[in-house]
C-alpha cells in the first residue's frame, strides 16, 4: 500500500483545508522551524488511530484542534483523510477489493471521534486490521518521525521484536492469533459457568422433586376441597329455601301489625299537631315577653353606665380642682418670696448707689490732694468700680425676678381662669338621682 495523498482541515495549524499530494516514494517537506512539519507526521499517526495525546505533543486530545489566532476564530473540528493505493490488494478484511482507501478521522471540541473508510463509519480497530502486516500504524516502523530513529535503535530487544515483527508482516498473524486466545479463554470461562450451572441445577433437582410431590398432594387436597365447598353450598341453600318459607309468613304477620300501628300512629299524630299548635301560640307569647324584657334590660343598662359615666366625671373634676388649688397656692407662695425678695434687692441698690455717691463726693475732695492721696484714690476707684459691678449684678436680679413675678402672674392669672371654667362646668353638671 502507499500513500497518495494526505487531506487536512483545521488539525493543529492547518486551519484552512490544506492537501499534500505524494507522486513518488521518496516526498521531502522543507521549511522553517515552527511551520507545522512536524504536524503532517502528527496528522498521518492521528488518523490511524493514535489515542494518546503525549504522543501527539499535546495535553489533550481536543489540543489537535486549531485553537485560533488574533485573526481568526477557533475551529469547531479537527479532520484529517489519508487516501492509500490497493492496486496490490495488500490491504486486509473487506477493504481488500478496493483499489483506493480513504481513511478518514473527524474530531469535534465535544470529545466525539469518529473513523470512516472510503467515506463510511467505522470503528477503530477496524481501521488497525487494515494496515495490519503493511508496516502503518499509530506507532509503527513505517512512519519516521523526530527521535524515531534514535528510538528504535535504543529499543529494548522487545520493543524491537515488534518492530521485526511488524517488517515481517507477522503481527497480523500475532494480533489474530490473540484475538482467538482471547475468544478460547472467554468460551473457557463460559464452559466453567456452564458446569456450574449444571451442578447447581443437579443439587436443585431432589428439592424439585420434593416441591413436586408437595404441589401434586396440594392439588389433590385442593380438589377434595373443591367438592366439600360444592356440597356446603348445597346444603346451605336447602337451608336456605325453607328459610326463605320462613321468613315470607313473618313478613306477612309483620305487614298486618304494621298496618294496624300505622292506624294508631295516624291518630296519634293528629292529636300531636293539636298539640304543637299550642305550642307554636305559646312559643309566640313567650318570645314576645322576652323581647320587651330584653328592651328594659337594655334601657336599664344604659341608664346604669350614665350613671356611672356622671360619677367618674364628677370625682375627676372634683380631683382636678383640688390640684388646682393645691398649684394656685404653690404659685402665691413663690409669688409671694419673689416679692419680698425683689423689695430687699431695691433697698441694696438703693443703698448701692448712696454710697456711690459719698465715695464719688470723697473723691472729689481727695482729687486736690492728688500728689499726696493717689493710693487712696485709686482704692477708692476700685471699691467704686466694685460697687458699681454689684450694682450692675442687682440690677440684672432685678430683671430676672421681675420676668419671673410676670411668668408667675400670667400662670395665676391662668389657673384662676381655668379654676372659673372647671367652676363653671362643675355647675352646670347634673346631680345624679
Amino acid at each position: 500500500m502507499r500513500l497518495n495523498s494526505i487531506k487536512l482541515a483545521g488539525f493543529k495549524s492547518f486551519a484552512e483545508p490544506t492537501h499534500f499530494q505524494l507522486p513518488g516514494q521518496l516526498v521531502g517537506v522543507v521549511g522553517p522551524n515552527g511551520c507545522g512539519k512536524s504536524n503532517i507526521m502528527d496528522a498521518v499517526r492521528w488518523v490511524l488511530g493514535e489515542s494518546k495525546a503525549s504522543e501527539l505533543r499535546g495535553e489533550s486530545m481536543q489540543d489537535v484542534i486549531f485553537n485560533g489566532s488574533g485573526n481568526r476564530k477557533p475551529a469547531s473540528r479537527a479532520s484529517v483523510e489519508l487516501v492509500f493505493s490497493n492496486e496490490d490488494a495488500r490491504a486486509g478484511g473487506q477493504w481488500n477489493q478496493f483499489a483506493e482507501i480513504a481513511v478518514k478521522r473527524v474530531l469535534t471540541r465535544d470529545g466525539t471521534s469518529s473513523y470512516f473508510i472510503n467515506n463510511q463509519p467505522v470503528r477503530r480497530r477496524d481501521v488497525q486490521d487494515v494496515f495490519l502486516g503493511t508496516g502503518l500504524g499509530p506507532r509503527a516502523y513505517a512512519i519516521i518521525g523526530q527521535g524515531t530513529i534514535s528510538r528504535i535503535i535504543e529499543s529494548k530487544p522487545e520493543e524491537l521484536r515488534l518492530f521485526l515483527e511488524e517488517a515481517a508482516g507477522v503481527s497480523k498473524y500475532k494480533e489474530r492469533r490473540r484475538e482467538t486466545e482471547n475468544r478460547l479463554k472467554d468460551t473457557r470461562e463460559n464452559l466453567t459457568r456452564v458446569d456450574d450451572i449444571l451442578r447447581e441445577l443437579n443439587s436443585n433437582l431432589d428439592k424439585l422433586a420434593k416441591q413436586a410431590e408437595v404441589a401434586s398432594r396440594y392439588h389433590a387436597l385442593q380438589a377434595q376441597g373443591t367438592a366439600k365447598l360444592h356440597q356446603l353450598w348445597f346444603l346451605r341453600h336447602r337451608d336456605a329455601a325453607s328459610e326463605e318459607t320462613r321468613i315470607h309468613a313473618a313478613v306477612n304477620e309483620a305487614t298486618n301489625a304494621l298496618e294496624a300501628r300505622m292506624a294508631e300512629l295516624r291518630s296519634v299524630e293528629a292529636e300531636l299537631e293539636h298539640v304543637r299548635q299550642d305550642h307554636y301560640a305559646a312559643s309566640d307569647a313567650l318570645h314576645a315577653a322576652q323581647g320587651s324584657l330584653a328592651e328594659a334590660n337594655l334601657e336599664v343598662s344604659r341608664l346604669e353606665e350614665r350613671i356611672r359615666y356622671v360619677v367618674e366625671g364628677r370625682q375627676k373634676v372634683e380631683q382636678r380642682l383640688a390640684e388646682i388649688q393645691a398649684q394656685n397656692d404653690q404659685w402665691r407662695a413663690r409669688s409671694d418670696e419673689a416679692q419680698t425678695e425683689l423689695e430687699a434687692l431695691a433697698e441694696k441698690m438703693a443703698m448701692g448707689e448712696e454710697q456711690a455717691e459719698i465715695l464719688a463726693a470723697q473723691a472729689e475732695e481727695l482729687a486736690m490732694n492728688v500728689p499726696t492721696l493717689e493710693d487712696a484714690v485709686r482704692a477708692a476707684t476700685q471699691k467704686a468700680n466694685e460697687q458699681r459691678g454689684v450694682a450692675g449684678q442687682v440690677q440684672q436680679q432685678i430683671q430676672l425676678l421681675a420676668a419671673e413675678s410676670r411668668n408667675v402672674d400670667d400662670q395665676a392669672r391662668q389657673v384662676q381662669q381655668r379654676r372659673e371654667r372647671l367652676r363653671t362646668e362643675v355647675q352646670s353638671l347634673a346631680a345624679p338621682d
